[in-house]
């Protein structure tokens, strides 16, 4: 949990920069240089992001401890780090998983994220456990529809609604290789330089942001033809 806490200081301390910016200056030319700067400067973060992925592409995309919800021979990956009680990882999945139903081409692993509550952290725990029943699709998705603050008591409803054996499941949550699994991701999203949710990994190249703008029919036909 302190990595998470760490995480979410991060971003706090960018988001307070970003805001406390000065504003454009009035001179035209000035004002183009600031923005030439700062495009320059956005691509030249985006390149060292997604050489970090490459870098990484097995442990992001093939790590046997992630579960993956679309086809697991699929040749176009999207990788998603996510926290349940994120309502734009929520907002977002209908369509992406709309998209990975319609193209079989796409393999979606799913980066266990909990960074923003403490539910966030038992509805991993019970996702990971749920995996190990065979029903980590069915839990994942009734979970991102759940309306409503998600709590503990939530959770377990949800867990119970998809069958799980709750014996084993609040076994399993606990297991060390669960534990193994959300470190490895809190370690990855931090190399990648991934500290927000949702964050996307469409082919090699990470894409994050306002979940409501992102066109993921048009990044995987990106990453088809790279």
């Amino acid at each position: 949990m302190k990595t998470g806490l760490l995480i979410i200081l991060s971003c706090f301390l960018f988001a307070t920069a970003v805001q406390a910016a000065p504003p454009l200056p009035a001179d035209p030319r000035a004002a183009r240089a600031v923005q030439d700067y700062l495009r320059q400067a956005q691509a030249e973060e985006s390149r060292d992001r997604d050489e970090r992925v490459a870098a990484r592409i097995d442990a992001l995309t093939s790590n046997p401890g992630s579960p993956v919800i679309a086809n697991p021979q699929g040749d176009i990956t999207i990788v998603e780090f996510f926290d349940y009680t994120c309502p734009y990882c929520k907002a977002a999945e209908p369509r992406l998983m709309r998209l990975a139903d319609r193209d079989k081409r796409i393999k979606l692993v799913m980066k266990e994220f909990p960074i923003l509550t403490k539910a966030s952290m038992i509805a991993s725990r019970m996702a990971l456990a749920a995996a190990k029943q065979g029903k980590y699709r069915a839990f994942h998705l009734a979970l991102m529809r759940r309306d409503g603050v998600l709590d503990e008591a939530g959770i377990l409803e949800t867990a119970k609604a998809v069958g799980l054996d709750m014996a084993r499941a609040r076994r399993d949550m606990n297991a060390p290789d669960v534990s193994d699994e959300i470190i490895a991701n809190f370690n990855l999203a931090r190399a990648i330089r991934a500290f927000q949710t949702p964050t996307y990994i469409v082919g090699a190249h990470i894409v994050s942001g306002d979940s409501s703008d992102i066109d993921f029919a048009r990044e995987v036909a990106r990453a088809k033809v790279r």
